[in-house]
């Protein structure tokens, strides 16, 4: 056995020694004919095929993702070195929409909406922005309201100038660099001080601009893990709490403390949150938390999320208790750039987010574009997002055209409330987005829903269709 072990090694040694001996030959035959396989004579950079810089609506005094020298700048007493230059951009929102639910009256509507945002940026870590959504408030947008039920059209004007975000968010250790010159301390501690967005576990737990100082340490190193983020955070003022879709209001005497974490495991990203939230009579104070998992098993890419919402005294509507499993599974079908996904939740009793933005929608926005808030104008999701005493999900399945510049999504999905009050609904949609040009994009919206929730002698058999379409032009600039 050793002989004939060791004579398939020689065979082994000899086979690759005549390949080696033989591709040497022909490389120094390429060599001596100045025809190698991989050329030693640099090329220029090929740009035929690449799309050019769009600038955004106002630069200065360099050029936004542009080449050339950059400015000097100058150095501040604490060691720091900034240089300065603003970026204005922002979009615009155009929509025709006509919504139809079942058991209420159909809204049509032409919507706007417009954000518009200044950012300063002093250095690569710090930075000064400052936005305003000038044809909305609440929730409600500015747009032609076309009546339904035999009503007059009339116009909604919902234009102010209020600063919707103005924060600055920086990192100690860069803002005072001679207190660590050889970079071996922990002052490496990010922060944010003003009115920012704040979501949490997809927006699910929170998804609010809120007016709050936060601070961020990501360079922890637990045992067994490869990197942790901790943020300690409290907040202030422009919390607003929900109740049920559309009921939304500013509890201006609320303030929140919060401790957010994400740690990197090998095989895992886990996010465990923490908020405590002080609210006033009518929407009471309330404990909210959060924990996710999200990993590729396989071929499939998976998240896993369960957030709880507890009052602490009175219970509210605004305030309530609940509990919320949620999970998505995708993967890109073989030989493809598509998508395909499958997500899903349970609702146990009624959950209420921390904090939402008006027009945020309820927690289940996630789930798919059937439970998706538009965002713009009166236009609602063809199911439910709200997760309360529920189960759904969607199947959907997005494809992608034109090098990426057209894509469709198809979707079905179904909401059955455990409850014989909530909604139970199937439900069909397409969505289909187009660019045009660099800065143009269309979409194209529409759904078919039937709601079986109640019998049908409480309302008339064609009252238990719903649907809805819709035509809006995105402009970035």
């Amino acid at each position: 056995m050793r002989t004939i072990f060791l004579a398939l090694m020689l065979l082994m040694m000899l086979m690759f020694t005549v390949t080696v001996s033989y591709l040497g030959a022909e490389e120094k035959d390429g060599d001596d004919g100045h025809n190698s396989r991989l050329s030693d004579v640099p090329i220029p950079l090929q740009l035929e095929d690449f799309p050019g810089r769009t600038p955004p609506l106002f630069e200065w005094p360099n050029r936004f993702l542009g080449n050339g020298n950059l400015p000097k700048g100058f150095q501040l007493p604490t060691g720091a070195v900034w240089q300065p230059y603003l970026v204005v951009f922002g979009n615009y929102r155009s929509g025709l929409q006509h919504f139809n639910p079942a058991r209420s009256n159909a809204v049509s509507e032409w919507s706007n909406g417009l954000n518009l945002f200044a950012n300063l940026y002093l250095t690569f870590t710090e930075r000064l922005l400052i936005g305003f959504q000038p044809l909305q408030q609440n929730g409600q947008f500015t747009g032609l309201n076309f009546g339904s039920n035999n009503d007059n059209s009339s116009f909604q004007e919902r234009t102010n100038f209020n600063i919707t975000t103005f924060f600055f968010e920086g990192d100690f250790g860069e803002l005072f660099p001679f207190l660590d010159k050889n970079d071996t301390r922990h002052f490496d501690l990010g922060f944010s001080v003003g009115r920012q967005l704040l979501s949490f576990q997809e927006g699910l737990l929170i998804n609010d601009v809120v007016d709050a100082i936060g601070v961020t340490t990501i360079n922890l190193k637990p045992p067994s893990t490869v990197n942790t983020r901790l943020t300690l955070l409290y907040g202030w003022n422009e919390l607003h709490r929900t109740s049920t879709p559309g009921m939304n209001f500013e509890d201006n005497s609320a303030s929140m403390f919060g401790l957010f974490t994400e740690t990197d495991w090998p095989g895992s990203t886990v996010a465990a949150d923490l908020i405590y939230l002080n609210g006033d009579a009518t929407a009471g104070d309330g404990i909210y938390w959060g924990i996710d998992a999200v990993q590729r098993l396989g071929h499939f890419n998976t998240s896993f999320r369960v957030v709880g919402s507890h009052p602490i005294g009175l219970e509210t509507d605004f305030n309530s208790n609940g509990l919320v499993l949620f999970g998505e599974i995708s993967r890109v079908p073989y030989g493809t750039h598509n998508h395909l996904y499958l997500n899903g939740y349970w609702g146990i009793n009624r959950f209420r987010s921390a904090a939402r933005a008006p027009a945020a929608g309820g927690p289940l926005g996630r789930t798919g574009i059937l439970y998706s808030a538009v965002g713009l104008g009166q236009y609602g999701s063809a199911l439910n997002n709200f997760a309360d005493n529920s189960f759904g999900g969607a199947l959907g399945y997005q494809m992608f055209f034109a090098h990426n510049r057209k894509q469709l999504i198809l979707e079905a999905g179904s909401r059955y409330a455990t409850d014989n009050t909530g909604q139970r609904a199937v439900a069909f949609g397409a969505r289909y987005q187009s660019a045009i040009g660099r800065r143009l994009v269309l979409v194209l919206d529409g759904f078919s829903a039937y709601d079986f929730s109640s019998p049908a002698s409480d309302f008339q058999q064609n009252d238990r269709l719903q649907f809805g379409g819709r035509l809006e032009f995105q402009v970035k600039f």
